[in-house]
C-alpha cells in the first residue's frame, strides 16, 4: 500500500511538471508577429536613444522583416535609415533611404525620406577642393523637393541649402580658375570665372570673379572686355575691394583712402622720430 502511495503520487508529480511545461510551451506560441515586430521596433528605439546605433538599425531591419505588411514596417526600414545617418554611417543610411523609397513609394513619409537623402549627400561635402558628386546629388534631391512638395518645411529648408550649394560650387570654380591663373591657363581660367558671373551671381564670389575678368582681359591686352566687366563691377559692387582692384588696374596712380591713410600716419611718425 505504501508503495502504491508512492507510485500514485509519482504520477501526480510528472503530471503537474507535464502541465507546466505545456502551460510554458504555450505562451510563446501565442505572442503574435506583430507583437514581436512592436518589441523589435521598441528595441530598437532604445538602442537608438543610447547610442548603439548599427544595433538600432538591425533591430529595426527585423522589426520590418517580421511583419512587411504592417504599418510599421515603413516606420522600421525609415528608422534604419535615420539610425545610420545620426551617427554619419552615410553610405549605409542612402542604400536604407533608397530601399525605402522603391519598396513604400506611396507611404506618407515619403518627402521626408526625400529630404534625408539630400542631408545624407550634403553632410558628405568636404569642400570646394575635394569630389564634387555628393554636392551636384544633393542639389538635383532638393531641387526635386522644392518641385514636388512645394508647401512643406522639407521645401524651405532645400531653398535654404540650395543657396549654401550655389556658394559651394562658386567657390569650386574660382579655385580652379585661380588654380589656372596660377599656371598661366588664362583662358582656362576666364572660362571658370565667367562660370560665377553667369550661374552664380548671387553668391558672395562675384565681385572677385568680376575683378579676375578685369584682370586677365587686361593682362591680354583686351581692354574693351576687361572695361566691360569692370563697369558691371563699378555699377554694382563700387564699395567692394574687389573694385578697388579692378580701378587701379586702369589707375596706376591710384592710392585708396585706407593707403593714404597709412602713408600720412608713416610720415608723421618719420616726424615724430626727428623730434624726439
Amino acid at each position: 500500500m505504501k508503495n502504491l502511495n508512492k507510485f500514485i503520487l509519482l504520477i501526480l508529480i510528472l503530471l503537474l511538471f507535464s502541465c507546466s511545461s505545456e502551460k510554458k510551451v504555450s505562451v510563446v506560441k501565442e505572442k503574435s508577429i506583430d507583437t514581436q515586430m512592436i518589441e523589435a521596433f521598441e528595441e530598437g528605439y532604445k538602442e537608438l536613444e543610447n547610442g548603439d546605433v548599427l544595433f538600432a538599425a538591425k533591430k529595426f531591419n527585423e522589426a520590418e522583416l517580421l511583419y512587411p505588411q504592417s504599418e510599421w514596417a515603413p516606420k522600421a526600414a525609415l528608422m534604419a535609415a535615420y539610425s545610420y545617418y545620426s551617427q554619419d554611417y552615410y553610405f549605409d543610411a542612402e542604400y536604407e533611404l533608397n530601399r525605402f523609397l522603391k519598396v513604400y513609394p506611396n507611404e506618407k513619409n515619403v518627402p521626408y525620406a526625400h529630404y534625408l537623402l539630400g542631408m545624407v549627400y550634403y553632410e558628405r561635402i568636404v569642400d570646394e577642393k575635394k569630389d564634387l558628386k555628393p554636392l551636384v546629388m544633393a542639389e538635383k534631391k532638393f531641387r526635386f523637393i522644392e518641385k514636388n512638395y512645394p508647401n512643406t518645411d522639407f521645401a524651405l529648408d532645400s531653398s535654404y541649402k540650395l543657396d549654401l550649394i550655389k556658394d559651394y560650387l562658386a567657390s569650386k570654380e574660382m579655385y580652379v580658375g585661380i588654380h589656372y591663373m596660377k599656371k598661366n591657363k588664362w583662358i582656362a581660367a576666364i572660362n571658370r570665372f565667367k562660370n560665377v558671373v553667369d550661374k552664380y551671381d548671387e553668391t558672395s564670389f562675384i565681385d572677385e570673379a568680376l575683378h579676375r575678368l578685369v584682370e586677365l582681359h587686361y593682362k591680354l591686352g583686351l581692354l574693351e572686355e576687361s572695361q566691360k566687366y569692370a563697369a558691371l563691377l563699378g555699377y554694382n559692387y563700387q564699395s567692394s575691394e574687389w573694385y578697388t582692384k579692378s580701378y587701379k588696374i586702369f589707375n596706376q596712380d591710384y592710392k585708396s583712402k585706407l593707403e593714404l591713410k597709412n602713408e600720412k600716419e608713416g610720415i608723421f611718425k618719420k616726424f615724430k622720430k626727428l623730434l624726439y
